[in-house]
C-alpha cells in the first residue's frame, strides 16, 4: 500500500543549497503579465525544475508581494529574478549572453512543442505573454521562433501558469533526465536533486493568453 511522504522525507535543497545547486538553462520571461497569481506560480514551477532565472518585465509585478507569495510559497527566494522596463531590454541581455529565444504564442509558421527538438548544453529563454493581449508583436519579431502547445478543444488558450508548467516540465524531460523520478518508486532515491550540471533544455510552446 502507498504512504503519502511527510515532508521531511522528501529531503528538499535548502534555499542555499538551490542557489548554489547547477540549474537547467532555461530562462522564463513574462512580458507583461497581469496577475501576480500567475507570477508566483511561474517561481514555484520554476523553483520546481531548477530554472536558471526568472524575468519580469513592464507591468509584471516583482516580488516582495504578498500576491505573489501566496502562489509561489517562498519560491520567489529560491528562484533568481530580475526586472526590466520592457521584454525587449530583457531580450537584448538574453542575445548577448547566447541565449536562444522562444516567443510561447500562436503564430503563422510556430513549431508545435512536440516537434521541436532541444540541443543539450544549449542556453534557453521562452516569454510568456499578457493573459489577455499574449506577447508583443515587436518581441515575437525579435525571437528566434514561435513555440505552440497544441490544444484540441474549444478555448484559443491556455492560462499562463498552466503554459509555464506544461514548457518547463518539457524542458526538464527532454533536458535532465536525472531529474525525474526513478520509474520504479515514483520518488526521487537521493537526498535531493543531483548538483550535476544539467545538460540541455528544450524551448517551449503555447498560447498562454487569456486567463487570470
Amino acid at each position: 500500500m502507498m504512504k503519502k511522504l511527510r515532508t521531511i522525507e522528501m529531503q528538499r535543497l535548502s534555499v542555499d543549497e538551490f542557489k548554489q545547486a547547477e540549474k537547467l538553462p532555461l530562462v522564463v520571461v513574462l512580458d507583461d503579465v497581469r496577475s501576480m497569481h500567475n507570477v508566483g506560480s511561474v517561481f514555484r514551477t520554476g523553483d520546481a525544475f531548477r530554472i536558471e532565472a526568472v524575468f519580469l518585465c513592464g507591468i509584471t509585478s516583482t516580488p516582495p508581494m504578498a500576491e505573489i507569495h501566496k502562489t509561489a510559497l517562498g519560491a520567489e527566494d529560491s528562484v533568481s529574478w530580475k526586472y526590466f522596463p520592457t521584454a525587449m531590454k530583457a531580450l537584448q541581455e538574453l542575445k548577448t549572453e547566447g541565449y536562444e529565444i522562444w516567443a510561447v504564442e500562436q503564430a503563422h509558421g510556430s513549431t508545435m512543442l512536440q516537434g521541436f527538438e532541444p540541443v543539450a548544453g544549449k542556453k534557453y529563454a521562452v516569454i510568456l505573454g499578457n493573459e489577455v493581449k499574449g506577447v508583443h508583436q515587436e518581441v515575437v519579431d525579435a525571437s528566434d521562433g514561435c513555440l505552440e502547445i497544441p490544444q484540441f478543444g474549444t478555448k484559443h488558450s491556455l492560462n499562463v501558469s498552466v503554459a509555464a508548467g506544461i514548457i518547463i516540465w518539457h524542458f526538464a524531460q527532454a533536458g535532465e533526465k536525472s531529474l525525474l523520478p526513478t520509474p520504479q518508486t515514483g520518488h526521487t532515491q537521493s537526498s535531493g536533486m543531483s548538483s550535476n550540471a544539467v545538460p540541455g533544455a528544450m524551448p517551449p510552446s503555447a498560447s498562454p493568453s487569456a486567463g487570470s
